[in-house]
């Protein structure tokens, strides 16, 4: 049986997600003002706060360790971008749900499926990626974006569906429900 072509088809990064961002990015400047202050080791004054001077003075080329291991996050932060998360295919009848290297894939039946809400996250949730974790009663897929979908099925399994096009998602699943009915 050859499958058909999905009717929608998203693919997320890991490298997106903003909260991992912000903490790579924030330790990579941790390493390059420790390299900055092994280079000028001398202890400074500037309106009334005190900098003392370089701690590990006594091991040499510490300092370009500090700048390597920034680089090296760097790096590791770029080829991130590169690392597929979540693979949200829809087809006729069911939604496929792949995600990296050797996670299981999860397909939802689209004919148990009853209600599809699109909604928006909290303003202030810090949300790290997760595929298929299940919390409270509530099945999530999440890499980044501010939207997802909410699909409820007829056993009362709530499945969501973190997406940056939730709308079209949520366009398409309707239009498929609509299409049973």
């Amino acid at each position: 049986m050859e499958e058909s072509a999905p009717i929608f088809e998203e693919k997320q990064f890991l490298g997106h997600n903003k909260v991992s961002i912000m903490i790579r990015m924030v330790l990579a400047l941790f390493c390059f003002v420790g390299y900055y202050w092994s280079e000028n080791p001398k202890p400074i004054e500037i309106s009334g706060i005190f900098i003392a001077p370089y701690p590990v003075s006594g091991i040499p080329k510490s300092g370009q360790l500090f700048f390597i291991m920034g680089i090296l996050i760097l790096l590791f932060s770029a080829l991130l971008v590169q690392v597929l998360h979540i693979k949200t295919q829809v087809y006729d009848t069911y939604i496929v749900l792949d995600g990296f290297w050797n996670a299981r894939k999860v397909k939802i039946d689209l004919r148990n499926i009853h209600t599809v809400k699109k909604m928006r996250y909290k303003k202030n949730s810090l949300r790290r990626p997760v595929y298929n974790l299940h919390n409270r009663g509530i099945i999530k897929f999440f890499t980044s974006g501010d939207e997802f979908v909410e699909l409820r099925d007829k056993d009362g399994l709530v499945y969501r569906i973190g997406s940056q096009r939730a709308g079209e998602l949520a366009k398409s699943i309707n239009k498929i429900l609509n299409n049973f009915t």
